[in-house]
C-alpha cells in the first residue's frame, strides 16, 4: 500500500472540514503518486457567495484538514496550492520529505464543532489570543453587542434576497424526514432550533409562501429572531487578510480552520455569521470600523466562546 492509498482510508475523517452551509464541495481524486483536490460547482453558493470566497476558505479548510490527518497517521504529505478554474482543481497533495508539522491531531479534527445556540458571558482571555497569534492568522477583536445592528440588517438583505434564500432554502435540513438530513447541509439541530422554530422558518421561505411573506414583512420578522444571538458580553473575531487571487484566499482559510481548531481545544466554540460579509453594506461598513488598508478585507467573521450546549456533530457525506 502507498501514502495514498492510506490516506484515502482516512477520507472520512478529512471530510470533517468545515463548509459555508455545510456543502461540502471538496472532491479528492486519487493518483498513483498524488491525489488531487477538487470542487463540485454544484455545491457552491453563487447567490451568497458570488466573489466564492466562502468557497476557497472551506477548500482551504479541507485541505488543511487532509495534511492534519495525514500528520496524525504519520504520512508525510504537503500541499501544492495552485487554482486552476478550467478542471476545478484547487490543490495537489504529494509526497513529501517529512509530516506536516502541526501542534493539531486527528483529536482535535474530530471534536471540532461549530454552536449556534447561546454562549456564556465573556470575552476572549489574552492568553487565547496570544495563542491565537501564532497560528498564521490576521485576527480583529470586537464585542459582541457591537454587531447586533449590523448582523439584524444582514438578515434583513438576506431573508429578503429571492435568490440568497432559494440557495439558503436548498441547503436547509428543517425536518429530520428530508432525505439528505444525515448527509449535508443545514440541519434543524445544527441551527439550535426547536420543532416548532424549524417547522415556522421552513413555512415562511417555502417557494410560494415567501413571496407573500416577503411582501408582508418576513425578512424583518426573521431578522428580529436573530438580534438575541449578540446580545451579551462575549467576542466576535474578524479574520483580515488580502484577498487577491483565489490561492491566498485558500491559505487565509487553512489558518482559519487552525484557529478554529485552537478554540475547540480550549473548550471554545465558533459560529459564523457570514451574512455580515455576503452583505455589501454591512460588510463594508465592518471594513471601515476595521480601519482596513487598500489591500486588505474582512474574509471570515465568526462569534466564539463558551457555549451553553455542546456543539452539534453536523452531517458529512462518506466518503465513497
Amino acid at each position: 500500500m502507498t501514502w495514498v492509498s492510506d490516506l484515502k482510508a482516512l477520507e472520512d475523517d478529512c471530510r470533517r472540514a468545515p463548509s459555508a452551509h455545510n456543502t461540502q464541495p471538496w472532491v479528492l481524486r486519487y493518483g498513483d503518486e498524488s491525489v488531487d483536490v477538487h470542487w463540485d460547482p454544484s455545491r457552491a453558493l453563487p447567490d451568497s457567495d458570488p466573489t466564492r470566497r466562502d468557497l476557497f476558505l472551506s477548500l482551504g479548510a479541507f485541505i488543511e484538514t487532509c495534511l492534519i490527518v495525514a500528520a496524525d497517521a504519520g504520512l508525510p504529505v504537503r500541499a501544492s496550492v495552485s487554482v486552476d478554474r478550467a478542471s476545478l482543481r484547487a490543490a495537489r497533495l504529494v509526497p513529501d520529505s517529512a509530516v506536516y508539522e502541526t501542534p493539531f491531531t486527528l483529536a482535535s479534527v474530530r471534536q471540532r464543532g461549530c454552536a449556534r445556540g447561546g454562549y456564556a458571558p465573556g470575552t476572549l482571555d489574552t492568553a487565547t489570543l496570544a495563542a491565537l497569534a501564532g497560528l498564521g492568522a490576521d485576527l480583529r477583536q470586537l464585542p459582541s453587542r457591537s454587531l447586533v445592528k449590523p448582523l439584524a440588517a444582514a438578515d434583513r438583505w438576506m431573508f429578503g434576497t429571492p435568490a440568497v434564500v432559494a440557495e439558503l432554502r436548498e441547503w436547509m435540513r428543517l425536518s429530520p424526514k428530508h432525505p439528505r438530513y444525515r448527509l449535508d447541509g443545514l440541519t434543524d439541530r445544527a441551527m439550535a432550533m426547536s420543532r416548532v422554530e424549524a417547522s415556522g422558518l421552513a413555512a415562511m421561505i417555502g417557494p410560494r409562501a415567501y413571496r407573500v411573506t416577503r411582501r408582508l414583512g418576513g425578512p424583518a420578522l426573521l431578522a428580529a429572531a436573530s438580534k438575541g444571538l449578540l446580545r451579551y458580553d462575549g467576542s466576535v473575531l474578524v479574520l483580515v487578510g488580502s484577498a487577491v487571487t483565489p490561492e491566498e484566499v485558500i491559505e487565509h482559510g487553512r489558518a482559519l480552520v487552525r484557529v478554529w481548531l485552537a478554540l475547540s481545544e480550549r473548550g471554545l466554540a465558533v459560529h459564523p455569521l457570514s451574512q455580515l460579509l455576503d452583505c455589501t453594506a454591512t460588510g463594508t461598513r465592518l471594513a471601515e470600523r476595521l480601519g482596513l488598508a487598500p489591500d486588505e478585507a474582512p474574509l471570515a467573521v465568526f462569534r466564539t466562546g463558551r457555549p451553553l450546549q455542546p456543539p452539534v456533530r453536523s452531517a458529512r457525506i462518506p466518503s465513497a
